[in-house]
């Protein structure tokens, strides 16, 4: 029987020394070797003598990341199968790359929705001179502003207040209207890091926070999603960030103001979520901005982020040009 590949990391990924304009694919990543998702399913359907479904192959299993993303949980449960029959068949060498011959981009680079809630941790909020809000804060974040684990974050020209936010991501896997709390983890895809990078300065010069939070090339995401079920208890994660070495952050989700199911059930009521939408939840206290005095992401800064079960996500400023 073959094995199931349960607990899986999807990553966007190309080959390294392809052009930028060479387009990413979605694969997963065990034990530091990148498999094409959409080739071994290919691979697993034709074993199967399945030739009506290899031939639908793009539209049940696509190889751009951001539609895999949109499909949903069917997509995922494919992958996993495809994954493991690659696993299972040690002739398909020729199926497994080496990590260092990839190079990862965001998970799903063009969501349909980036949802962010501010001001979701306690101690968070004290730092900021805030209320303890009521109901969730929330705000948006376009593609634009989306970058992947290996690339560089670009500091904007028109803010010297650049700062980090390690936050938890939460990528839906389910069209998900007026999802009750207790059927919210139901709805989810798995798991990812975001840096919710901001200009203080541009964030505080209105009362909304958009201009501040949507700077192009700003805002890392990655460097894979993990899967739902390989995460029993995402309220329990410790989360962290550093700045060239330094902790300037560190917490839990159980810390929460508005925990993940609230916040799928709030905002399911709201409006739509579609499968490939991230919501960022919220980072803790330790922001450069609240630091006396403040620290703010200047060229040459690495920040690294660390969310336990996940991994580490890291990124270096430079000057956009």
């Amino acid at each position: 029987m073959m094995g199931c590949c349960k607990f899986m990391k999807l990553v966007s990924y190309k080959l390294k020394g392809e052009t930028d304009e060479y387009e990413y694919r979605i694969g997963c990543i065990i034990d530091d070797k990148v498999i094409d998702v959409q080739e071994s399913y290919r691979l697993f359907l034709l074993s199967r003598v399945e030739q009506v479904m290899v031939q639908s192959i793009e539209e049940i299993l696509p190889a751009d990341p951001t539609e895999f993303f949109s499909i949903g949980e069917s997509a995922i449960e494919r992958a996993k199968e495809a994954c493991a029959f690659i696993q299972d068949h040690e002739d398909k060498n020729d199926y497994f790359i080496d990590r260092d011959k990839v190079t990862l981009g965001t998970p799903n680079p063009d969501p349909a929705k980036i949802i962010c809630v501010g001001r979701n941790y306690v101690e968070h909020a004290k730092e900021m001179d805030s209320d303890v809000p009521e109901f969730p804060v929330l705000f948006g974040k376009f593609s634009n502003a989306l970058i992947g684990p290996e690339d560089e974050i670009e500091k904007s020209l028109y803010t010297e207040q650049l700062d980090y936010e390690v936050e938890l991501g939460v990528v839906i896997g389910r069209e998900a209207r007026r999802v009750s709390k207790d059927d919210a983890y139901d709805y989810i895809a798995g798991y990812t890091i975001g840096n919710d990078i901001t200009a203080r300065d541009l964030q505080k010069r209105t009362p909304q926070w958009l201009q501040g939070k949507s700077l192009d090339r700003s805002t890392p995401i990655g460097p894979w999603v993990v899967t739902a079920d390989e995460i029993k208890s995402p309220d329990q994660l410790v989360v962290r960030s550093f700045v060239n070495g330094e902790k300037r952050q560190e917490s839990d989700t159980s810390k929460f103001i508005f925990d993940i199911p609230f916040l799928i059930e709030f905002i399911s009521h709201i409006m739509t979520l579609q499968p490939g939408d991230i919501i960022l939840t919220g980072t803790p206290d330790g922001v450069g901005v609240a630091m006396d005095p403040p620290q703010f992401l200047q060229a040459g800064d690495v920040v690294t982020l660390e969310i336990e079960q996940i991994g580490l996500l890291e990124n270096k400023v430079i000057d956009a040009k």
